[in-house]
């Protein structure tokens, strides 16, 4: 029986669904990021079309003149791979396509706003420093927040001096914030 028309996994629509999805969740329809971000996005999608996807359709033209491609492991690994690459590519090119980008350095604003560094006390005094940055290049860990996520959300137009009340899964928590900077 020929497998010429039937799909590898039903998971492969699934993850479409998903980035999908994630696109759509823009609550303004804009994609906000930093220069930096923006650069991020463009290197990938610039190193997935003219390295990584080049490279990989020679290996998967390669496994295909070996024959029987329904045992080819090189064939059926690079056929998935190069599924992923073009849904990322996909994926890429939306995002870039509504990004919108805001230089931080450029924000004169007195006001918590995206792109701030801003430093808050909570209730027991401990300090924390945070950077407002957009969807695709938050990263906790580091203090980097989206501008989206609940904690910048009752951050954003908040001034020195001014408490604002944060509801986190272990409960509500009064923060302070004691500075605003806009940093490149």
């Amino acid at each position: 029986m020929s497998k010429a028309f039937t799909k590898e996994t039903d998971q492969d629509d699934d993850q479409d669904g998903a980035e999908d999805a994630q696109l759509k969740t823009l609550p303004t329809g804009k994609n906000y990021i930093t220069p930096p971000g923006f650069a991020r996005l463009k290197d990938e999608l610039h190193t997935l079309l003219h390295k990584t996807r080049p490279e990989l359709t020679q290996t998967v033209a390669w496994a295909a003149s070996n024959g029987d491609r329904s045992e080819n492991a090189d064939y059926i690994y690079g056929k998935r791979r190069l599924r992923e690459i073009d849904r990322r590519i996909r994926f890429l090119t939306k995002r870039l396509e509504i990004a919108e980008v805001i230089d931080p350095a450029h924000v004169k604003a007195t006001k918590v706003q995206f792109g701030a560094t801003v430093t808050f006390t909570n209730e027991a005094g401990t300090k924390k420093t945070v950077k407002i940055v957009g969807i695709d290049e938050s990263d906790p860990g580091v203090g980097k927040i989206s501008w989206i996520s609940p904690l910048a959300r009752v951050l954003l137009n908040a001034e020195v001096g001014d408490g604002v009340t944060f509801k986190s899964p272990k409960g509500e928590e009064e923060l302070e914030v004691v500075r605003i900077q806009y940093l490149a």
